[in-house]
């Protein structure tokens, strides 16, 4: 696991309130079970919403102010937390991907922050936060090849390829975990008062529940300088 994962300068420069963690996992797999961790995580989740409106938890007001900074309409592009959230509160439910993704929305629910899980068998190099060129490749869902626009936010390898459009928004489907990953890099960002504490405390429940559900899973912090 040898990639570094980092922040170019001028992202903490125009986002100086930016608390993040990344984490690297190898020996993940597909045939977990980690449905106690997550229905407690669902709890959580329930009654946050139960209180309030997604819009109305500060974690997500934060996001929607730095999606306004950039540039872009909080109600046409929203963080993943909030869309998550969203839509977990419309439908009562979210689907099963793959146990490790399961285990990350429940996070991102239950703590209203974004986390990101990249297969790092498709990153070419290291992994950079920073603004698009704008001919950096970006692999939709569907397959679509688009290019970012030029100033955006983008997670972007050394091939200049984007893993995440609009930063916090759209992951790519390049990269995305798939029944055969086995290595991942877990980021989660935040961006409000209390992003510190409550990211810090995101990465201590993801620890513990990666060790209980992969107990064989070797973990390494990640740089975010």
């Amino acid at each position: 696991m040898s990639i570094q994962f980092y922040y170019a300068v001028g992202i903490h420069q125009r986002f100086p309130q930016l608390q993040a963690r990344a984490l690297f996992a190898e020996g993940i797999n597909a045939n977990a079970v980690p449905s106690t961790i997550i229905n407690g995580l669902m709890a959580v989740a329930n009654h946050r919403l139960s209180v309030f409106g997604e819009s109305e938890f500060p974690e997500i007001q934060a996001w929607r102010r730095a999606f306004s900074t950039m540039g872009l309409k909080p109600t046409q592009y929203r963080c993943a937390s909030e869309a998550l959230l969203r839509r977990y509160r419309k439908e009562g439910s979210l689907p099963k991907l793959h146990p490790l993704i399961d285990l990350c929305n429940s996070l991102s629910l239950a703590y209203a922050i974004p986390v990101a899980v990249f297969d790092l068998d498709r990153i070419e190099g290291n992994l950079c936060v920073c603004f698009a060129h704008g001919d950096e490749a970006y692999e939709s869902f569907s397959g679509e090849i688009e290019n970012p626009e030029q100033g955006e936010v983008i997670f972007a390898d050394d091939a200049r390829r984007a893993h995440a459009r609009r930063w916090t928004n759209r992951q790519s489907g390049w990269s995305a975990v798939q029944k055969q990953t086995e290595r991942v890099l877990i980021v989660a960002e935040a961006l409000h008062d209390d992003a510190g504490d409550d990211v810090a405390a995101l990465m201590f429940s993801l620890v513990e529940a990666l060790r209980l559900t992969w107990p064989e899973v070797k973990l390494r912090k990640g740089s975010v300088a």
